[in-house]
């Protein structure tokens, strides 16, 4: 059942749940514009689901015998996010399209980790993928409606 090819795919998941904490935070802190107010409420909100989706990915690491990334640099070497300071001061549009791109490539980690450990049989750690995938698909949803699109950004 704990693979490695497992082991890596979850960690992989927590380096990139790891940098898009950090992305996250940046977002709150440097959101402009008319709807600054609820954006910077809203984008807390992530962050703080974010780091309890990090929390269990490295706690289920551990509990397959793994030993989850821990460190900046990890995250950075690891991430499927990429950092970026191109972000700091867009305008507001153009930086929720960002984020939102941000949380299609975790979704899309996701998706390829519930296959894989699917196939290796882990029903826990299937259900725990599933259950992040579902809030990461929502959440994808309401940012495309806020920006005036539908769930596949049109």
């Amino acid at each position: 059942m704990s693979t490695n090819e497992v082991k890596e795919c979850l960690n992989n998941l927590v380096a990139t749940q790891g940098l898009f904490y950090i992305k996250l935070h940046q977002a709150h802190w440097y959101i402009r514009g008319h709807h600054f107010f609820d954006l910077h409420v809203k984008l807390e909100d992530y962050y703080d689901e974010i780091t309890v989706h990090m929390d269990d990915t490295a706690e289920r690491l551990l509990q397959l015998g793994g030993e989850p990334y821990s460190t900046l640099q990890e995250f950075i070497d690891h991430s499927a996010i990429e950092e970026s300071l191109d972000n700091k001061y867009i305008p507001e549009e153009p930086f929720v399209k960002a984020v939102i791109k941000d949380f299609e490539k975790l979704r899309d980690e996701l998706a390829k980790g519930i296959d894989l450990v699917d196939e290796n049989n882990d029903d826990v750690t299937v259900d725990m993928l599933i259950a992040q995938k579902t809030y990461i698909d929502k959440v994808i949803w309401m940012l495309w409606a806020y920006t005036g699109r539908n769930a596949l950004g049109k």
